[in-house]
Protein backbone atom coordinates (compact mmCIF):
# COMPACT_ATOMS: atom_id res chain seq x y z
CA UNK A 1 0.00 0.00 0.00
CA UNK A 2 3.02 2.21 0.41
CA UNK A 3 4.04 1.93 -2.79
CA UNK A 4 0.84 2.12 -4.23
CA UNK A 5 0.27 5.42 -2.11
CA UNK A 6 3.87 6.77 -3.33
CA UNK A 7 2.93 5.99 -6.97
CA UNK A 8 -0.03 7.84 -6.29
CA UNK A 9 1.55 11.00 -4.96
CA UNK A 10 3.88 10.88 -7.88
CA UNK A 11 1.30 11.27 -10.75
CA UNK A 12 -1.09 13.93 -8.97
CA UNK A 13 2.58 15.80 -8.66
CA UNK A 14 2.94 15.64 -12.67
CA UNK A 15 -0.67 16.35 -13.22
CA UNK A 16 -0.55 19.68 -11.00
CA UNK A 17 2.50 20.34 -12.44
CA UNK A 18 1.15 19.88 -15.89
CA UNK A 19 -2.04 22.15 -14.91
CA UNK A 20 -0.38 24.86 -13.65
CA UNK A 21 2.25 24.83 -16.85
CA UNK A 22 -0.74 25.58 -18.53
CA UNK A 23 -2.25 28.22 -16.71
CA UNK A 24 1.45 29.66 -16.87
CA UNK A 25 1.62 29.38 -20.76
CA UNK A 26 -1.86 30.16 -22.23
CA UNK A 27 -3.94 32.97 -21.42
CA UNK A 28 -7.15 31.48 -21.75
CA UNK A 29 -7.16 27.77 -20.69
CA UNK A 30 -9.69 25.68 -20.13
CA UNK A 31 -10.94 21.98 -19.12
CA UNK A 32 -13.10 19.72 -21.70
CA UNK A 33 -15.62 18.09 -19.23
CA UNK A 34 -17.38 14.86 -20.19
CA UNK A 35 -18.72 14.01 -16.85
CA UNK A 36 -16.78 10.80 -17.38
CA UNK A 37 -13.82 9.12 -14.16
CA UNK A 38 -10.70 10.85 -15.78
CA UNK A 39 -12.31 14.58 -16.57
CA UNK A 40 -13.62 14.53 -13.13
CA UNK A 41 -10.37 13.09 -11.41
CA UNK A 42 -8.66 16.50 -13.93
CA UNK A 43 -11.11 18.57 -12.15
CA UNK A 44 -10.36 17.06 -9.16
CA UNK A 45 -6.39 17.28 -9.56
CA UNK A 46 -7.32 20.94 -10.91
CA UNK A 47 -8.92 22.12 -7.81
CA UNK A 48 -6.15 20.77 -5.76
CA UNK A 49 -3.77 22.96 -8.11
CA UNK A 50 -5.16 26.14 -7.33
CA UNK A 51 -6.53 25.48 -4.06
CA UNK A 52 -7.78 27.92 -1.41
CA UNK A 53 -8.40 29.71 -4.70
CA UNK A 54 -11.17 28.29 -7.19
CA UNK A 55 -10.26 27.01 -10.45
CA UNK A 56 -9.52 29.60 -12.62
CA UNK A 57 -10.64 28.52 -15.50
CA UNK A 58 -14.01 27.27 -16.91
CA UNK A 59 -15.10 23.82 -17.91
CA UNK A 60 -16.21 22.89 -21.48
CA UNK A 61 -18.82 19.87 -22.48
CA UNK A 62 -20.21 19.36 -25.88
CA UNK A 63 -23.62 18.16 -25.13
CA UNK A 64 -24.60 15.77 -28.04
CA UNK A 65 -28.38 15.52 -26.54
CA UNK A 66 -27.89 11.86 -26.21
CA UNK A 67 -26.08 12.21 -23.23
CA UNK A 68 -26.82 9.52 -20.00
CA UNK A 69 -29.44 12.06 -17.77
CA UNK A 70 -27.30 11.21 -14.48
CA UNK A 71 -23.65 12.46 -16.64
CA UNK A 72 -25.86 15.51 -17.07
CA UNK A 73 -27.08 15.57 -13.36
CA UNK A 74 -23.79 14.70 -11.72
CA UNK A 75 -21.95 17.35 -13.95
CA UNK A 76 -24.68 20.53 -12.61
CA UNK A 77 -23.91 19.05 -8.96
CA UNK A 78 -19.90 19.67 -9.62
CA UNK A 79 -20.02 22.67 -10.83
CA UNK A 80 -22.16 24.37 -8.81
CA UNK A 81 -20.22 22.72 -5.28
CA UNK A 82 -17.27 23.32 -7.05
CA UNK A 83 -18.25 26.99 -8.14
CA UNK A 84 -16.94 26.63 -11.62
CA UNK A 85 -17.72 28.11 -14.91
CA UNK A 86 -19.86 26.01 -17.06
CA UNK A 87 -19.87 26.48 -21.14
CA UNK A 88 -21.98 24.16 -23.09
CA UNK A 89 -21.40 23.59 -26.73
CA UNK A 90 -24.57 21.82 -28.37
CA UNK A 91 -24.52 19.23 -31.13
CA UNK A 92 -28.39 20.04 -31.55
CA UNK A 93 -27.93 23.90 -32.40
CA UNK A 94 -24.98 22.46 -34.95
CA UNK A 95 -27.53 20.50 -36.59
CA UNK A 96 -30.20 23.00 -36.39
CA UNK A 97 -27.84 25.73 -37.78
CA UNK A 98 -27.17 23.19 -40.82
CA UNK A 99 -23.47 22.63 -39.81
CA UNK A 100 -23.63 18.95 -39.33
CA UNK A 101 -26.23 16.47 -40.58
CA UNK A 102 -27.49 13.70 -38.51
CA UNK A 103 -27.11 10.11 -39.24
CA UNK A 104 -29.73 7.94 -40.59
CA UNK A 105 -29.85 3.96 -39.74
CA UNK A 106 -30.42 1.67 -36.86
CA UNK A 107 -26.30 2.41 -36.30
CA UNK A 108 -26.70 5.92 -36.04
CA UNK A 109 -24.81 8.05 -33.52
CA UNK A 110 -23.91 11.84 -32.96
CA UNK A 111 -20.41 10.58 -31.93
CA UNK A 112 -18.29 12.02 -35.17
CA UNK A 113 -20.64 15.58 -35.06
CA UNK A 114 -19.25 16.18 -31.51
CA UNK A 115 -15.92 17.77 -33.76
CA UNK A 116 -17.88 20.19 -35.43
CA UNK A 117 -19.54 21.67 -31.85
CA UNK A 118 -16.05 21.41 -29.98
CA UNK A 119 -14.09 23.49 -32.65
CA UNK A 120 -16.72 26.01 -32.95
CA UNK A 121 -16.76 26.17 -28.97
CA UNK A 122 -13.34 26.59 -28.74
CA UNK A 123 -13.25 29.07 -31.60
CA UNK A 124 -16.57 31.74 -30.38
CA UNK A 125 -14.61 31.68 -26.66
CA UNK A 126 -10.89 31.84 -27.92
CA UNK A 127 -9.43 28.70 -26.00
CA UNK A 128 -5.96 28.33 -26.84
CA UNK A 129 -5.61 25.29 -24.48
CA UNK A 130 -8.22 22.88 -23.25
CA UNK A 131 -7.03 19.93 -20.94
CA UNK A 132 -8.73 16.55 -21.74
CA UNK A 133 -8.56 13.37 -19.66
CA UNK A 134 -8.06 11.54 -22.05
CA UNK A 135 -4.65 8.51 -20.93
CA UNK A 136 -2.10 6.89 -23.12
CA UNK A 137 -3.55 3.50 -21.67
CA UNK A 138 -7.07 3.59 -23.21
CA UNK A 139 -6.19 3.50 -27.00
CA UNK A 140 -3.79 3.65 -29.37
CA UNK A 141 -3.94 6.86 -31.06
CA UNK A 142 -4.41 8.48 -27.83
CA UNK A 143 -1.20 6.73 -26.83
CA UNK A 144 0.35 8.98 -29.48
CA UNK A 145 -0.53 11.97 -27.82
CA UNK A 146 2.32 14.45 -26.31
CA UNK A 147 1.31 16.34 -22.75
CA UNK A 148 0.96 19.74 -25.17
CA UNK A 149 -0.30 18.49 -28.29
CA UNK A 150 -0.25 21.06 -30.84
CA UNK A 151 -3.73 21.91 -33.00
CA UNK A 152 -3.54 23.54 -36.28
CA UNK A 153 -5.48 26.76 -37.07
CA UNK A 154 -8.54 23.91 -38.56
CA UNK A 155 -8.15 22.49 -35.20
CA UNK A 156 -6.15 19.17 -36.50
CA UNK A 157 -3.88 17.29 -35.09
CA UNK A 158 -0.60 15.49 -37.19
CA UNK A 159 0.45 12.41 -35.04
CA UNK A 160 4.09 12.30 -37.44
CA UNK A 161 4.84 15.86 -36.61
CA UNK A 162 4.64 16.40 -32.93
CA UNK A 163 7.03 18.14 -30.49
CA UNK A 164 9.22 16.26 -28.54
CA UNK A 165 9.15 16.81 -24.52
CA UNK A 166 12.53 16.16 -22.51
CA UNK A 167 12.93 16.73 -19.45
CA UNK A 168 9.27 17.78 -18.83
CA UNK A 169 9.86 20.78 -21.27
CA UNK A 170 6.87 21.98 -22.58
CA UNK A 171 6.67 23.98 -25.79
CA UNK A 172 3.87 25.80 -25.84
CA UNK A 173 4.33 28.14 -28.76
CA UNK A 174 1.54 28.58 -31.59
CA UNK A 175 0.66 30.75 -33.99
CA UNK A 176 -2.30 32.87 -33.99
CA UNK A 177 -6.14 30.66 -34.28
CA UNK A 178 -3.56 27.32 -32.83
CA UNK A 179 -4.32 26.06 -29.83
CA UNK A 180 -3.00 23.11 -28.00
CA UNK A 181 -4.94 20.01 -25.90
CA UNK A 182 -3.26 19.26 -23.07
CA UNK A 183 -3.71 15.58 -21.05
CA UNK A 184 -2.22 16.08 -17.56
CA UNK A 185 -2.86 12.76 -16.96
CA UNK A 186 -1.41 10.98 -19.57
CA UNK A 187 0.97 8.37 -17.34
CA UNK A 188 -2.19 7.06 -15.64
CA UNK A 189 -3.73 3.85 -16.48
CA UNK A 190 -7.20 2.62 -15.43
CA UNK A 191 -6.42 1.18 -12.04
CA UNK A 192 -4.46 4.60 -11.02
CA UNK A 193 -7.67 6.29 -11.42
CA UNK A 194 -9.64 4.02 -9.79
CA UNK A 195 -7.22 4.11 -7.21
CA UNK A 196 -6.80 7.64 -6.75
CA UNK A 197 -10.94 8.03 -6.41
CA UNK A 198 -10.62 5.78 -3.63
CA UNK A 199 -7.95 7.75 -1.90
CA UNK A 200 -9.67 10.69 -2.37
CA UNK A 201 -12.96 9.74 -1.66
CA UNK A 202 -14.19 11.52 -5.16
CA UNK A 203 -17.77 11.15 -5.91
CA UNK A 204 -18.64 9.83 -9.09
CA UNK A 205 -22.06 8.97 -11.62
CA UNK A 206 -24.25 5.88 -10.21
CA UNK A 207 -23.34 4.38 -13.44
CA UNK A 208 -20.17 3.37 -12.77
CA UNK A 209 -21.39 1.02 -9.69
CA UNK A 210 -23.40 -1.63 -10.31
CA UNK A 211 -27.70 -1.71 -11.40
CA UNK A 212 -30.14 -3.02 -12.90
CA UNK A 213 -30.90 -1.80 -16.58
CA UNK A 214 -32.97 -2.55 -19.82
CA UNK A 215 -30.23 -3.64 -21.76
CA UNK A 216 -30.14 -4.70 -25.56
CA UNK A 217 -27.13 -6.85 -27.26
CA UNK A 218 -25.75 -5.48 -30.53
CA UNK A 219 -22.50 -7.05 -32.01
CA UNK A 220 -22.04 -8.56 -28.72
CA UNK A 221 -22.18 -5.29 -27.02
CA UNK A 222 -24.35 -4.67 -24.01
CA UNK A 223 -25.78 -1.06 -24.73
CA UNK A 224 -28.88 0.72 -22.71
CA UNK A 225 -32.27 0.72 -24.30
CA UNK A 226 -32.98 4.17 -24.62
CA UNK A 227 -35.50 6.71 -26.76
CA UNK A 228 -32.59 7.81 -29.26
CA UNK A 229 -32.59 4.22 -30.95
CA UNK A 230 -35.05 1.33 -31.99
CA UNK A 231 -34.05 -2.27 -31.70
CA UNK A 232 -33.45 -5.15 -34.67
CA UNK A 233 -36.05 -7.59 -35.22
CA UNK A 234 -33.45 -10.14 -33.69
CA UNK A 235 -32.42 -7.97 -30.44
CA UNK A 236 -34.54 -8.37 -27.27
CA UNK A 237 -34.63 -5.71 -24.04
CA UNK A 238 -34.15 -7.38 -21.15
CA UNK A 239 -33.19 -6.24 -17.58
CA UNK A 240 -29.30 -7.00 -16.68
CA UNK A 241 -27.08 -5.79 -14.02
CA UNK A 242 -24.05 -4.15 -14.84
CA UNK A 243 -22.13 -0.91 -14.68
CA UNK A 244 -20.24 1.09 -17.44
CA UNK A 245 -16.70 1.44 -17.11
CA UNK A 246 -15.84 4.42 -19.68
CA UNK A 247 -18.77 7.35 -20.12
CA UNK A 248 -19.92 8.60 -23.33
CA UNK A 249 -23.07 8.59 -25.48
CA UNK A 250 -26.00 6.63 -24.09
CA UNK A 251 -25.95 5.17 -27.70
CA UNK A 252 -22.33 4.28 -27.91
CA UNK A 253 -21.26 3.06 -24.62
CA UNK A 254 -21.38 -0.61 -23.52
CA UNK A 255 -21.79 -1.91 -20.55
CA UNK A 256 -20.29 -4.68 -18.92
CA UNK A 257 -22.12 -7.83 -16.43
CA UNK A 258 -20.97 -6.75 -12.81
CA UNK A 259 -22.28 -6.48 -9.34
CA UNK A 260 -19.56 -4.05 -8.52
CA UNK A 261 -21.42 -2.25 -5.97
CA UNK A 262 -18.15 -0.08 -4.44
CA UNK A 263 -14.76 1.31 -5.22
CA UNK A 264 -12.98 -1.94 -3.67
CA UNK A 265 -14.94 -4.00 -5.85
CA UNK A 266 -14.49 -2.03 -9.17
CA UNK A 267 -10.96 -1.74 -8.25
CA UNK A 268 -10.82 -6.11 -7.91
CA UNK A 269 -12.39 -6.12 -11.39
CA UNK A 270 -10.48 -4.07 -13.02
CA UNK A 271 -7.35 -6.23 -11.79
CA UNK A 272 -8.98 -9.16 -13.27
CA UNK A 273 -10.14 -7.51 -16.32
CA UNK A 274 -8.78 -9.14 -19.34
CA UNK A 275 -10.48 -6.71 -22.17
CA UNK A 276 -9.57 -2.88 -22.40
CA UNK A 277 -11.81 0.11 -20.54
CA UNK A 278 -12.78 0.91 -24.54
CA UNK A 279 -13.67 -2.59 -26.01
CA UNK A 280 -17.54 -1.33 -25.40
CA UNK A 281 -17.21 1.46 -27.13
CA UNK A 282 -19.47 0.94 -30.72
CA UNK A 283 -17.78 4.33 -31.83
CA UNK A 284 -13.96 2.66 -31.56
CA UNK A 285 -15.25 -0.17 -33.85
CA UNK A 286 -16.70 1.41 -37.03
CA UNK A 287 -12.70 0.74 -38.40
CA UNK A 288 -9.46 -0.09 -36.87
CA UNK A 289 -8.41 3.68 -36.94
CA UNK A 290 -11.34 4.95 -35.95
CA UNK A 291 -10.24 7.09 -32.76
CA UNK A 292 -6.99 8.45 -34.58
CA UNK A 293 -9.48 9.38 -37.68
CA UNK A 294 -11.66 11.57 -35.91
CA UNK A 295 -8.77 13.14 -33.96
CA UNK A 296 -7.00 13.99 -36.85
CA UNK A 297 -9.88 15.89 -37.77
CA UNK A 298 -10.47 17.41 -34.51
CA UNK A 299 -12.12 14.97 -31.93
CA UNK A 300 -10.91 15.34 -28.48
Amino acid sequence: MKNTLSHLKELEAESIFVIRETFSQFNNPCILFSGGKDSIVLTHLAKKAFWPAKIPFPLVHVDTGHNFPETIEFRDKLVDEFGCQLIVGSVQQSIDDGKVMEESGINATRNSLQTTTLLDTIESHQFDACMGGARRDEEKARAKERFFSHRDEFGQWDPKNQRPELWNLFNGLKQFGEHFRVFPISNWTEMDIWQYILLENIELPSLYFSHKRECFIRNGTILSVNEFQDLKEDEEAKEMVIRFRTMGDITITGAVESTASSLEDIIGEVAAARNTERGGRADDQRSETAMEDRKKEGYF
